[in-house]
């Protein structure tokens, strides 16, 4: 299992297109992945539990993935979330 905390740079945090941006790019891998905030923890492959996160701008989350992919699917993830989901410029 590959863990790693990531801040949110994005102005609006996780909210819908975001959040349906991270779930379309965990979809592509077989590994488990998580993002944990607070005391919740969700399943990155579906948006509704994204979303329940409640992630703001500045928060920092915690993204973990166990798998035979999981080294992809995190450096994936970290580009995505680092890029600021294409909303920073």
């Amino acid at each position: 299992m590959v863990s790693e905390e990531l801040k949110l740079i994005n102005p609006s945090g996780l909210h819908l297109r975001p959040a349906g941006s991270l779930c379309k790019e965990a979809l592509k891998y077989d590994s488990k992945i998580n993002i944990i905030f607070k005391d919740a923890t969700a399943n990155a492959k579906s948006v509704l539990s994204v979303l329940a996160t409640c992630v703001k701008y500045g928060d920092t989350v915690t993204i973990t993935c166990e798998g035979r992919d999981e080294k992809e699917a995190m450096e994936a993830l970290r580009n995505l979330i680092n890029s600021g989901f294409g909303e920073v410029k």
